[in-house]
């Protein structure tokens, strides 16, 4: 009977027109001492933004309640005098930090640090590229995309250390949007509901920071044991992955969802079914070209001689070129002698790559050239680690 007598009312977090009217009262009411030592009222927010676009400031804004809002602007005038996007961006990440649900990477990584998956970067690009800044369009007639026609996200399928939690850090960084972590893991609580609460609160988060890019790494591990969830924490993982799947499908917030995983057999296939994300590409070893691209940038990177000897790089991964690069640098020897260091991937589980890349193939678009993947592309790559899956395969008692 006590509920009859109660309205709820739910507040949303503010939009990017009433972040505009704080900053702007904000501004106002601040006080700033004048030549003659009287005070003098500052300017409005916009001109407190002179330096810096409103609209950049707004973006680092978006997000924050009313509070925080207030508190983050006026510590951006106390310290420089006026509305620095970038004390914002710093007061919101740690709020961010404090709430504990979703964080916010702040690297400078780019596509420029990052050889090959040519194809994957292009397709992010053209998809998050606004249809009024492609100058083969006429902007009158196509003002803005229609809700129903933002770009979802990209689920990336790859043996470890081939560069997809790189990419989708970079990828913000290329489209000057924030990347914001989404740890699933970091989400679950001891009390009852806790953890879907949680998980609708970040979900709430993303899509307030919008446009940004949203970062879900390792993915089919955090997720783990949701068919199972019933029997073995009361539900909470298969509700929680409910949870996103409604998400994924029914945002309309401009939120780029970027996934990555290393086992495709452990995800559920309503997962990664079609206008949940725009695309399901596979990162496969790279090639000779990509290797070269890889060194060069390493080498450069840890101020090693570009000209001397390198090891035998067959089958080897970016993060394995990378750490025999850091290793030359950090011991003060030759490439070749790092390279003894340094144990390739494919050696050590040849035959999971060999099985992911025969998941792969058909299902997946490839991310180093337009199209499906298909095994035949990877055979240049993969005689070492083939012939290595083909000889387990074929050991007697192993189904």
């Amino acid at each position: 009977e006590i509920e009859k007598l109660f309205t709820v009312v739910e507040h949303e977090l503010p939009s990017r027109d009433q972040l505009h009217e704080i900053a702007a009262g904000i501004a106002t009411e601040s006080e700033m001492p004048s030549g003659d030592g009287g005070p003098e009222k500052a300017a409005s927010g916009d001109e407190m933004a002179s330096s810096d676009s409103m609209a950049r400031v707004l973006d680092s804004a978006a997000g924050l309640t009313r509070y925080e809002a207030e508190g983050a602007f006026s510590l951006s005038i106390v310290r420089h005098g006026r509305l620095d996007s970038a004390c914002i961006w710093e007061a919101k990440s740690q709020q961010l930090k404090k709430s504990g649900l979703v964080s916010l990477h702040r690297g400078h990584e780019s596509f420029q640090q990052l050889g090959g998956l040519e194809n994957l970067k292009s397709f992010c690009l053209r998809a998050m590229r606004h249809p009024s800044q492609n100058p083969h369009k006429n902007s009158s007639q196509n003002p803005s995309p229609p809700t129903q026609n933002r770009p979802r996200g990209v689920l990336l399928l790859s043996p470890p250390g081939c560069g997809k939690s790189q990419f989708a850090k970079a990828l913000g960084n290329e489209t000057g949007r924030p990347t914001v972590v989404l740890d699933i893991a970091n989400l679950l609580g001891s009390l009852v509901g806790q953890s879907e609460s949680n998980i609708r609160q970040a979900l709430k988060l993303v899509d307030a920071m919008a446009p940004c890019v949203a970062y879900a790494d390792e993915l089919e591990k955090s997720l783990a044991g949701a068919s199972s969830s019933g029997q073995t924490d009361s539900g909470v993982t298969a509700r929680i992955f409910g949870s996103l799947l409604t998400w994924l499908n029914d945002h309309e917030s401009d939120v780029f969802f970027v996934a990555t995983c290393n086992d495709a057999s452990k995800l559920p296939p309503e997962f990664a079914r079609a206008e949940r994300f725009d695309g399901v590409f596979f990162v496969d070893l790279p090639g000779e070209k990509q290797r070269e691209d890889i060194w060069e940038i390493y080498t450069r990177h840890y101020g090693l001689d570009p000209h001397q000897a390198r090891p035998n790089d067959t089958n080897w991964t970016g993060a394995e070129i990378k750490s025999c690069c850091r290793l030359a640098s950090l011991l003060d020897v030759p490439l070749v002698g790092a390279a003894q260091n340094v144990v390739p991937v494919a050696v050590t589980a040849g035959d999971k790559i060999e099985q992911l890349r025969q998941w792969a193939s058909g299902r997946c678009l490839s991310a180093d050239r337009a199209g499906v993947y298909s095994r035949e592309q990877g055979q240049d790559r993969a005689s070492a680690t083939g012939s290595r899956a083909r000889r387990v395969i074929r050991e007697p008692g192993v189904n």
